[in-house]
Formats: C-alpha cells, sequence, structure tokens
C-alpha cells in the first residue's frame, strides 16, 4: 500500500517527491544497459537460432557498406558495368573522413579493388567513388539503396550515405541486417569471396581485415564491421561448417575484441545447434523498446574511461585480448591481395617552373621585424 505522506515534514515531502521524479525520469530514458542487440541466422533454412534486441533502431556505421556491396552487385548482373570497370576518385569522394585511402582526385581503380577496399579497409573515400560509378550520382546511388533495402523487407532501414559516417535518418536494426546478409550470401555467392578476404595490399600498404574471426574462427568467412561513437562495435559474421552457413550480427559492443567474442559464441552456438529449429527470419514479429528512436552509445563509448579501459584490453604487442574459447590464434601474417590504383592513374603534382610541386610568383616570406 501507498505509504501516507500527510505527516510527514515538509522538507522530507519535497525529498519524496524529487526522489519520485527522478525514478519517473530516468525509466522514461531509452535503456543503454539492455543486451546488445544481436541475431543468428543459417542461411539455408533462415531458421533464426537466436536473438536479442534485433528490432531496436541502431546506427549501421560501416556495416552500410553491405548495402553498399549489394546494390553494387546487382547493377553488375544487369549488365550495368563490371569488375573492370574504372572508378574515378572524385573530389566529393577524396573530401570524405577517413577510414580513407586518401587517394587524390582524378585517381583510377577497377571496380573489382574498389569492392576490395571497400569491404577490407573500409575506405570512406573508396565507397563514395562506387556510389558515383554505379548510380551516375551520389543522391540516385542512395535511392537506390533505399529502394533495393524496401524490396528486400529491410522495413526498419534508411540510408543518407554509402559508407555510414554520421549522418541524420541514417538508421537499421540487427534484424534488418540478419535480412540483407542472408540475401548477400543466397543471391550473389560469386562475390562471397570479398568478404572472406584476410587483408588487402595496394602495392605501397598492407591492410588486415578488420574483423578478427577470418583465420581465427573455424570456418569463418566474411562479412564486415563497423564503428562510430554513436553505434559502438558493430559486426556481422558469417562461418561454414560441413554444407552449413550462418550469419549473426552483433550490434553496440564496447571494443573490437568484445564484437568478435560476441560474434564467435553467437556463430558457434548457431552451427553447434539443431537444423530446422527456430522461427523463419520472415516471420519474426516486431518487439521490444526502442523502434520509435535511434539508440545513440556516444557517452558510453566515446569518453575517457571507456578509451582506457580499451587500451588496457590490448596485449604488450598491442593486439586486442580475444576471450571467446572459439577464437584461436592465426599463426602466420594476414595473406593478402591485391586492391590498388590502375598503374599510371594516380594523379602527380603539377609541375611550374620546371619543378614538381613547385608555384610560379608566390612571394617568399620576409621575417618580421622584432618590437
Amino acid at each position: 500500500m501507498p505509504s501516507n505522506t500527510s505527516s510527514m515534514p515538509p522538507k522530507m515531502r519535497r525529498t519524496r517527491r524529487l526522489t519520485a521524479l527522478v525514478f519517473a525520469f530516468v525509466a522514461s530514458l531509452p535503456s543503454l544497459t539492455l543486451a546488445n542487440p544481436q541475431i543468428v541466422v543459417d542461411v539455408q533454412s533462415g531458421q533464426v537460432i537466436a536473438h536479442e534486441e534485433a528490432f531496436r533502431k541502431w546506427y549501421p556505421a560501416s556495416l552500410t557498406k553491405l548495402m553498399t556491396a549489394y546494390t553494387t552487385f546487382k547493377a553488375i548482373r544487369a549488365g550495368e558495368l563490371s569488375l573492370s570497370s574504372v572508378v574515378v576518385m572524385s573530389e566529393k569522394a577524396a573530401a570524405q573522413p577517413a577510414s580513407k585511402m586518401y587517394y587524390a582526385p582524378g585517381a583510377q581503380m577497377t571496380l573489382d579493388s574498389a569492392l576490395k577496399l571497400l569491404i577490407v579497409k573500409s575506405a570512406n573515400d573508396v565507397a563514395v567513388a562506387i556510389a558515383e560509378r554505379v548510380g551516375g550520382s551520389l543522391d540516385n546511388f542512395i535511392a537506390r539503396m533505399n529502394a533495393d533495402a524496401q524490396a528486400l523487407g529491410m522495413t526498419s532501414s534508411r540510408f543518407v550515405n554509402p559508407n555510414g559516417l554520421p549522418g541524420k535518418g541514417q538508421y537499421t536494426t540487427a534484424r534488418d541486417l540478419a535480412v540483407l546478409s542472408v540475401t548477400l550470401r543466397r543471391e550473389f555467392p560469386e562475390y562471397a569471396g570479398y568478404f572472406a578476404l584476410e587483408g588487402v595490399n595496394t602495392g605501397k600498404k598492407e591492410y588486415p581485415n578488420y574483423n578478427l574471426l577470418i583465420g581465427r574462427f573455424d570456418g569463418a568467412d566474411g562479412m564486415k564491421t563497423g564503428y562510430i561513437c554513436a553505434s559502438g562495435f558493430n559486426q556481422v559474421s558469417s562461418a561454414t561448417r560441413n554444407g552449413r552457413t550462418v550469419v549473426s550480427v552483433v550490434l553496440g559492443a564496447d571494443s573490437l575484441g568484445a564484437r568478435a567474442d560476441m560474434s564467435a559464441d553467437l556463430l558457434q552456438k548457431a552451427l553447434t545447434s539443431p537444423r530446422g529449429a527456430g522461427q523463419h527470419l520472415g516471420s519474426l514479429a516486431p518487439y521490444g523498446a526502442g523502434r520509435d528512436t535511434v539508440t545513440d552509445i556516444s557517452a558510453e563509448i566515446c569518453n575517457p574511461q571507456a578509451r582506457k579501459v580499451r587500451s588496457e584490453g590490448r596485449d604488450e604487442a598491442g593486439r586486442m585480448k580475444l576471450l571467446s574459447p572459439y577464437i584461436h590464434e592465426m599463426g602466420r601474417p594476414p595473406r593478402s591481395v591485391f586492391a590498388g590504383l590502375i598503374p599510371g592513374s594516380e594523379p602527380q603534382p603539377k609541375k611550374q617552373n620546371g619543378a614538381a610541386g613547385v608555384i610560379a610568383n608566390v612571394p617568399i616570406p620576409k621575417p618580421r621585424p622584432t618590437f
């Protein structure tokens, strides 16, 4: 029964009311302490083996590039272009924030190399260059991304760019990403190798895959990672054993290691579960909170204490500590494949007065007088 506050001193009554208001306010806030959104699905059957908070809206970060790849694969199949088509780095593409390749405007690469850099290096500049090449313009490509997402039944997803950089109105869910990932594996098996690459080599530098399961989890064969402050550390993973392929989605982990550990545990659970068990992905009904607003965990992820904890999660060599018993050491350097510019296509510094990079008629600065 509610307590009688009429006999309390005025100061105590005010304190009680203030406490009740604080509890009510906290209860009204979106909960960030719930389980991370996650789901794991059998690709062939579409059966959902496990899921939590699968319909909570989340920032996709670089998992957006899975949608970029899907729309590009569709364009290739439709005959609009091929893997040997030339992708040109525009000024808009080159101006994108890191992670990027820092290619100068005018630099050229094949679509094959561009896709490798998109998926393995997660290059934001390359994502925009691909979008402009496939769509004719960035806006047209984004419209195609959203049309493709709706056609797939990704009912709680919207994209405003092809690289996943923070942008108003960009969101997805673990369930929608599972739909996309399952479709990628089913409809475009010929391109599955892009997601399984251990690394790429531009001819000047090697870049290992950010997916720490590739080469370290038995059967791991893709797919993509992503990170921004608002989303935390996201990962879509796939693995195949004994002819069975499963995909997992983990959103909002607090580190690279944590997202790898969680993904490995989900994949292991799925690969060792009975076939045919679970509800079909297409019939999974929306549930839970967080379906009206996009969850933002920036305050939890991008603060000094969180960064300190992440730095302490590395060994003396700077490698991320992985805790899942299903992840083992690779025991060798990652194998990389070439993904770089077309030879001779990289713009050279302009030559003036016979010297590269020297601009004519620039006055030589004179020392200022001291007073």
